[in-house]
């Protein structure tokens, strides 16, 4: 079940305290998607880094997983990024 927090309000009845505090909160979201693409680059770089300089076929099985798990990171943390902003911008446009 979906909560609209500010389903019961209008526009016009919110305050500047609200509006500031939904533009707070789409400032924060772009800092969660910035710390899922840092993420995202870290763990895909590791991978990288392992399957260039060793040549066991575990490590390469290791570097491979972390590659696939930081392109993972990134679309989950894309995904997670335009559901919060569809949000907020229906909220904003009440």
């Amino acid at each position: 079940m979906k909560k609209d927090f500010y389903g019961n309000f209008t526009k016009e009845e919110l305050i500047l305290r609200d509006h500031l505090a939904i533009d707070r909160t789409i400032l924060s979201n772009e800092s969660t998607f910035l710390a899922y693409i840092r993420t995202s680059l870290a763990v895909t770089a590791a991978g990288a880094t392992l399957i260039h300089f060793f040549r066991e076929a575990y490590v390469d099985l290791l570097g491979g997983f972390l590659v696939a798990s930081g392109i993972f990171i990134f679309f989950w943390g894309y995904r997670r990024f335009k559901k919060m902003d569809r949000d907020i911008k229906r909220i904003k446009a009440k």
